[in-house]
């Protein structure tokens, strides 16, 4: 009788979806609480938007620019790595054997279970070093285009996110009237992302989602209220 195939499926875009967190995030929080602060002055929509595009521009070049030396550091920090074991493997090869035997004895493997895993590992270098950065040092090998798409991922992310709690003014000349439909909308917006990201995470969707709201309101509320006792 034919058997179905087992076929197991992981989340492997991790990384990317961290990248998105991190930029729709910022994205939506820090453009509407300069918004909810600027409306908070009772300044004009025109300075609303002009200020809060400048932030827009300047937040996504910041933040991509911060997730391109992040991936980069990360990538000069695993060829470091890499070298320095390459490097023992060649002077102290029986050190690393004895690093070997310890990393299987904490999954319960006796020395002579290991043996044959050293033996061939001994018989292939560049698989022996691959084998201490993972299980040794706790690296993976970075993609090398992670830089450069992690920063186009958070930057895009970001831009996306803050064009929504600042739309709403493009189509009102009263702060006020911007400020509660910046609210209402950004809201939504913030609920709705949490509750995804809670999905990607792992995290309950709904305790994501309040989380993510209240973080986004206490922040437009507080630049709010400093932004009113400032201007009376």
């Amino acid at each position: 009788m034919p058997q179905t195939p087992h076929v197991e499926k992981h989340f492997t875009a991790g990384s990317t979806v961290r990248d998105i967190v991190i930029g729709m995030s910022d994205g939506l929080t820090v453009p509407f609480a300069l918004a909810a602060g600027l409306s908070g002055a009772v300044a004009t929509t025109a300075v609303i938007v002009t200020a809060g595009l400048a932030e827009i521009a300047a937040g996504s070049i910041a933040m991509g620019l911060g997730g391109y030396l992040a991936a980069k550091s990360d990538a000069e920090h695993y060829a470091r790595e890499r070298a320095r074991e390459r490097a023992e493997i060649r002077e102290k090869p029986l050190e690393e054997e004895a690093e070997i035997y310890e990393v299987f004895h904490k999954y319960g493997l006796t020395p002579e279970e290991s043996e044959p895993v050293v033996t061939a590992l001994r018989n292939r270098p560049e698989a022996w070093i691959d084998f201490m950065m993972r299980f040794e040092l706790g690296l993976e090998r970075p993609d090398r285009g992670r830089a450069l798409r992690s920063a186009l991922t958070i930057a895009s992310s970001y831009v996306a996110g803050g064009f929504i709690p600042l739309a709403p003014y493009f189509f009102t000349s009263a702060p006020k009237a911007g400020l509660w439909m910046s609210v209402m909308t950004t809201l939504l917006a913030l609920l709705a992302f949490g509750n995804v990201k809670g999905r990607f995470t792992g995290t309950p969707p709904a305790r994501s989602a309040l989380q993510t709201t209240l973080i986004g309101g206490l922040a437009a509320a507080a630049a709010f209220l400093i932004a009113r006792l400032v201007s009376t």
